[in-house]
């Protein structure tokens, strides 16, 4: 029992796989695939806590309230927003990589696709599920396209480079940036709830857990 707890700790950095990138360019097939299953789970999640109908992660609030005001797809939504956050990286000399423009493209395919797919849940006990696991496989996706080093998503090259070149403490530039979006994204129409209070509980131990579970993995 113990065995499994300890598989089950949380990571508190970034751990260096037999996948990762020596820089933001370095393309390899297995690093390609693990990149795009991350994605894909990631937006796959993210589709779930969409359609969950409890509330969303605040960038999917925004792009639920975009979609909403210009017929868009929530993916379509995401996609802008996430080619004009890219758009405020070049003030501030951030340079992208082949994850960060993966990252805009298959993350906004996965949540359509997702919203397709999933069935749309009638009772409030499988709408938690579904916000649960949403978050569980944001986390997943999150570890493994994080850990291929081929550079970060668009939202977080933007709060790092406002941390690197403002020096406000990275969380705090992340706790502005999000709660900035999710109203916004309110005000637009879009879905915030217990879904929403769930995700910013829980997203951040979901993706150090699943660091752990790879850090463990990889380093057998």
């Amino acid at each position: 029992m113990n065995e499994w707890l300890d598989k089950l700790k949380p990571h508190k950095t970034v751990p260096i796989t037999p996948w990762t990138a020596n820089h933001r360019w370095d393309f390899g097939y297995q690093r390609f695939f693990i990149l795009t299953f991350g994605l894909l789970i990631f937006g796959l999640g993210d589709s779930l806590l969409i359609i969950s109908g409890l509330g969303n992660a605040p960038w999917s609030v925004l792009a639920q309230g975009i979609s909403i005001n210009t017929g868009l797809s929530i993916g379509a939504s995401t996609l802008v927003i996430s080619a004009i956050v890219l758009a405020l990286w070049i003030p501030l000399k951030e340079r992208p990589g082949f994850g960060t423009i993966s990252n805009i493209l298959i993350i906004a395919f996965a949540i359509d696709l997702g919203i397709h797919l999933f069935p749309h849940p009638q009772q409030f006990a499988v709408e938690l599920i579904y916000v649960l696991t949403g978050i569980a496989m944001v986390g997943i996706g999150s570890a493994l396209y994080i850990t291929c080093g081929l550079g970060p998503g668009p939202r977080d090259g933007w709060m790092t480079s406002i941390h690197h070149r403002t020096g406000v403490p990275v969380g705090r530039v992340r706790l502005m940036i999000e709660l900035c979006v999710l109203i916004l994204g309110v005000i637009l129409g879009g879905t915030a709830g217990l879904g929403t209070a769930l995700f910013a509980l829980f997203i951040g131990y979901s993706v150090a857990l699943s660091f752990g579970v790879v850090s463990r993995i990889t380093s057998r």
